[in-house]
């Protein structure tokens, strides 16, 4: 697996050919001695990631040259240079995933959607899962992307999951699809920036409901208490949660693992 050695998308891009966790990586250079040297929009991709992290704990690995794994690094400010409010970094994981989902478009025209918060499904099946985490000094969040490229369905990790290949994506190009994502990526913060992080002002809230599939499906939602709500998901709010409408009324998900149901 072949990348540049540069590129316009990224204000660091680094390629390895092998890491643990392309985010343990970055957030170590993001927060070591030369942490100057990693500004915002950074990146970090390799082609083979063993120790890879998802949400809840779960791990991600997959054979060597047949995922891509992308990390980027945002420290985010104002027009005037101030630090963003805490509430609206919880809309950069929905703004990655709305990003992914658009890169995988761009290969598989037809099926590819946003799963809340930030997995990315073709034709209900995930391709891409995505974490973010904020660095311990709260300057800046590192959002990682796993995207399957050439899985052959018994190199799958669960059934539920697919790659672009089987999904018959017309290109599998891992220099293709990085630059798509950075490229989609650098869009959407920017014009968030430019809002001060208003995602309802510059339009992220809209673009993501819209290519949301969760939104209007019936939904259980076991929550980080341990308790689960089943009902229907309505929307999505100014502060990026997910509304699910039950018997007892309509709740605000800030956080949560999300099965979208059948019936």
């Amino acid at each position: 697996m072949e990348f540049p050695l540069s590129r316009d998308e990224a204000s660091v891009l680094e390629i390895l050919p092998e890491a643990g966790s392309t985010n343990d990586e970055l957030v170590r250079r993001a927060t070591g001695t030369d942490a100057a040297n990693w500004p915002d929009l950074s990146v970090i991709a390799t082609g083979n990631q063993t120790n890879g992290r998802g949400r809840l704990g779960r791990t991600w690995v997959s054979p060597a040259g047949k995922s891509l794994a992308i990390s980027v690094l945002l420290r985010p400010r104002t027009p005037t240079g101030d630090a963003l409010p805490m509430e609206s970094l919880g809309w950069i994981p929905l703004m990655a995933g709305l990003a992914m989902t658009r890169a995988v478009r761009s290969a598989v025209p037809e099926g590819a959607a946003l799963k809340w918060p930030n997995d990315v499904l073709i034709d209900g099946r995930k391709v891409c899962g995505i974490l973010s985490e904020l660095l311990p000094d709260t300057s800046g969040v590192v959002i990682g992307a796993g995207l399957n490229l050439t899985l052959e369905a018994d190199e799958l990790p669960v059934d539920t999951a697919t790659s672009l290949s089987i999904a018959g994506a017309r290109d599998t190009d891992p220099d293709q699809l990085l630059s798509s994502y950075l490229r989609e990526l650098d869009a959407l913060y920017t014009s968030f920036l430019a809002f001060s992080g208003d995602a309802v002002g510059c339009g992220l809230q809209r673009d993501v409901a819209e290519s949301c599939e969760t939104v209007g499906r019936s939904v259980r939602v076991e929550l980080p208490s341990g308790d689960a709500l089943l009902g229907t998901a309505t929307g999505i709010d100014a502060d990026g949660r997910l509304l699910v409408e039950t018997n007892t009324g309509v709740s605000a998900v800030a956080a949560g693992d999300v099965t979208h149901l059948r019936y």
